[in-house]
């Protein structure tokens, strides 16, 4: 009993939070940054894939314009549950499986999304393939959340994010060159083989989130190893037992989502997310389109609406400095910005490079912005929830993606003038620019007690 007893008390508790947010950023969290950035590009190629074919998809299938608008929309449905329930499960199961598996999924998926040979067959094939794309997300910026120090979360979160901007961009630039030579369905096999062959490679160098371990428990041993790759200077004794400072939450995680003073903050999350995510995906979809209208050839129309992501790209590395000072002032002052600049493509549809430097600064504040969204959300909410925080998050942004090129779609087939129709965009920017700054007062009291 004595010896038992003299155990107890040399057992030495370390703090993962605590450890995590003093030291600095070490290769090891670059690496786990670069490994979830990859898995993003693959997620970003393959969503706005469907995108930059759609011109090429609908002269094949002599469809009307704006028809493909259920087919886009179908695809994000599919995103939104799985980012709602794959983000739910990882908090139960952990994060890696749930990234692995989904990665698996959503590269099966665009795969057999060259069998379609109609829209009706397009369109289950899409929503399938979806569903592992929005489970890969909420999980690959929990990891990475929760391998940061808290000072520089936002910075890495989003430097992480930049994959998926850099893969939809890519994916541009690729349908470009593929199409005229070997057709659209060449685009979904590359973006089918990329995930499966990077799924084995993740199951075999992916970490489980340490945090996670830590909250869950009577996984010393795997904390300890991970923690001594964090902090290779640190001292960690054999009989080290670790925690977190943050409490499992008993029942379901999404209903703590609005305990202990989050629900006006949740709520605002999810406008920001509904109407940030409406824009990005009515922009995404049609752009190419539209572009394709007024006359510019279905390569060229890919390459111009590329400039949306990589605007996105130059916007993630630009603004995680200003998000980490500033928080939501700075992804307010983002999302009025973004409304600007999307009214000005539609005012300078008459020339290519103006339009062009329009689309870019849209995707710099519209992309930007949302990447900046998603590291405040993995920052608010505490370990314990915070994949169910990101999912439902996403997934509620998910419907505003499904509506956006549903009223593209909708403007288009009515024959509305561009300048219109990208006046008409501009406004969910500014909702998502008011709901933002409200979260400016509304986040201040709670967020000092979570974000962990």
């Amino acid at each position: 009993m004595g010896l038992d007893g003299s155990a107890r008390a040399a057992t030495v508790v370390i703090d993962i939070s605590e450890t995590i947010d003093r030291l600095p950023v070490g290769s090891f969290q670059i690496r786990v940054l670069l490994i979830c950035a990859a898995v993003l590009f693959v997620d970003g190629f393959d969503t706005q894939a469907i995108g930059y074919v759609a011109p090429a998809v609908a002269q094949e299938w002599k469809l009307a314009r704006g028809a493909l608008g259920p087919v886009f929309s179908v695809g994000l449905f599919g995103l939104m549950i799985g980012a709602i329930l794959f983000g739910t499960i990882a908090d139960r199961i952990g994060r890696k499986r749930i990234i692995v598996l989904s990665t698996v999924a959503f590269g099966i998926g665009s795969l057999l999304t060259m069998l379609a040979q109609d829209a009706t067959w397009l369109m289950v094939l899409r929503f399938l393939t979806g569903l592992g794309l929005g489970g890969a997300m909420p999980n690959t910026v929990a990891l990475t959340s929760e391998l940061s120090p808290h000072q520089r979360r936002a910075t890495l979160v989003m430097m992480m994010f930049a994959g998926f901007s850099i893969g939809a961009a890519l994916g541009g630039l690729l349908a470009a060159a593929l199409i005229p030579a070997f057709g659209w369905r060449s685009v979904f096999l590359v973006g089918g083989l990329v995930p499966l062959l990077l799924a084995p490679l993740l199951g075999m160098v992916l970490p489980e989130s340490i945090r996670y371990l830590a909250l869950v428990g009577g996984r010393d041993r795997d904390v300890a190893g991970l923690l001594r790759q964090v902090a290779p200077d640190e001292d960690i004794p054999p009989n080290a037992h670790f925690a977190v400072r943050e409490l499992r939450l008993p029942g379901l995680p999404v209903a703590h989502l609005f305990a202990e003073q989050r629900s006006r903050v949740t709520l605002l999350l999810w406008s920001v997310f509904f109407m940030s995510l409406l824009d990005l995906y009515l922009l995404a979809n049609w752009l190419p389109t539209v572009l394709n209208d007024l006359g510019t050839s279905v390569s060229a129309a890919a390459v111009i609406g590329a400039m949306l992501q990589v605007g996105g790209v130059a916007g993630t590395f630009a603004l995680g400095h200003f998000i980490d000072r500033f928080s939501f002032r700075a992804l307010a002052l983002i999302y009025l910005c973004a409304a600007v600049a999307i009214a000005a493509i539609g005012l300078t549809s008459h020339s290519i490079a103006l339009v062009t430097s329009a689309i870019f600064a849209a995707g710099f504040c519209i992309i930007g912005g949302q990447i900046a969204a998603n590291a405040l959300t993995a920052t608010y909410y505490p370990t314990a929830i915070r994949s169910t925080g990101m999912g439902w998050a996403l997934g509620i942004g998910r419907v505003g993606s499904i509506v956006g090129p549903l009223v593209g779609g909708a403007m288009l087939a009515a024959r509305a003038g561009v300048d219109t129709l990208f006046m008409v965009a501009a406004i969910p920017a500014l909702v998502a620019a008011a709901a933002a700054f409200a979260l400016v007062w509304v986040a201040r009291p709670a967020g000092k007690s979570v974000g962990s």
